[in-house]
């Protein structure tokens, strides 16, 4: 008779969910894409599930994912933000830990940390002094601090290392994915259908000044001769955005929406146009490829390298460029078919079951076991 196997031993990990308190961003999404591709590869994959323990911890009040199947979630702590993450969480993880958004407690070593830009260091004043001044120590000392630091772009992982928040051959790039965008079941509300047209124009707004969405609002009198309108998603206060700009021709402003609504706007419309200084990777761009709406986006930061040549990348500080371009799509079907079926190819290339597979492998290179593999 064979000696029994002696049983193998359960490695832990926590995930941090501080992000389930925030407001949803990009970096949000991002997280929360991560842990629902975590949790799938786990429910599918028994022999991965026997040796690994995954628990989503969050703050009290925060709400908790429903529709997970293997990866437990639980509220703890009376406090919330930066306290709860720095002073509650390390106790709640007494395995490894992930946090995915940006942050993490600077004493918890065992640590896999996603730092996702350093726009605190490279655009201050699209943030608040208070949140500069804290990211600009917190994030260094994570850098230091935590046993892997991964991001979600190349670009990303040079400023990183030029900022010296920590050195890039010590940084693992882990981009986002697409598939969310493909589950958005296109639906208009009364509002984007009555926008959405081979005329419009999409435009993510923010106030942030990085986003540079003056560049496409300055153009709209000029769009509005030509037969085009501007689609205005996002924020839309008089008080951030200059008045003429508010008033402006041809300029139509929805505020934020679902996203099955955005989807049928990006599907019925023209084109995204994201004219962004800087982003650690630019989801919004992503998101319309997979939809199958074509992209217009800017020259700078991270977004030649996820979009590629699947969009037309165009001078951040050129507008001439940027209307001569929105013409030339609207008069031509070819063209814009053309950049349609190009960015369909390029978004399938970024898979949330691919950052899973990195973190995965993080994850059993700091518990010293093999990193498995994936079919």
């Amino acid at each position: 008779m064979l000696p029994e196997l002696e049983e193998r031993a359960v490695r832990h990990w926590t995930i941090n969910g501080r992000f389930l308190s925030q407001p949803p961003t990009g970096v949000q999404r991002s997280a929360g894409e991560i842990v629902r591709a975590l949790d799938a590869r786990l429910a599918e994959d028994p022999e991965l599930r026997a040796g690994l323990r995954v628990e989503l911890v969050a703050p009290h009040g925060a709400p908790l994912p429903q529709d997970l199947k293997a990866i437990a979630c639980r509220q703890h702590g009376r406090i919330g933000g930066h306290a709860w993450e720095q002073c509650v969480l390390p106790a709640l993880a007494p395995g490894g830990l992930l946090s995915l958004c940006n942050t993490g407690p600077v004493l918890h070593r065992k640590q896999i940390v996603c730092i996702h830009d350093a726009n605190t260091h490279i655009v201050p004043a699209s943030y608040t002094v208070g949140f500069r001044v804290l990211y600009r120590v917190l994030l260094p000392a994570l850098g230091r601090t935590a046993c892997a630091v991964t991001t979600v772009s190349h670009h990303s992982a040079r400023d990183l290392d030029r900022l010296g928040i920590c050195p890039s051959k010590e940084i693992a790039v882990v981009p986002n994915g697409h598939e969310h965008a493909l589950r958005w079941t296109p639906s208009h509300s009364e509002r984007t259908r009555a926008v959405a047209g081979p005329g419009t124009v999409v435009l993510i707004g923010s106030p942030a000044p990085h986003k540079n969405v003056d560049l496409i609002l300055g153009l709209a009198p000029r769009l509005h001769a030509a037969g085009l309108r501007v689609a205005v998603v996002g924020a839309s206060d008089p008080r951030v955005y200059r008045t003429n700009l508010m008033e402006a021709p041809g300029v139509d402003w929805l505020g934020r929406l679902a996203d099955e609504q955005l989807a049928a706007l990006l599907r019925d419309s023209l084109c995204l146009v994201f004219p962004s200084l800087t982003e650690g990777f630019g989801m919004p761009p992503l998101e319309a490829m997979a939809i199958g709406c074509p992209t217009l986006v800017s020259d700078r930061a991270s977004l030649p390298e996820v979009c590629g040549n699947a969009s037309l990348v165009l001078p951040a500080d050129d507008p001439e460029r940027w209307f001569e371009a929105i013409v030339d799509l609207h008069r031509s079907p070819e063209m814009r078919d053309r950049l349609i079926a190009k960015g369909r190819a390029r978004a399938a290339r970024f898979r949330w079951s691919d950052a899973v597979a990195a973190y995965l492998g993080l994850m059993a290179v700091l518990d010293g076991e093999a990193v498995p593999s994936f079919a």
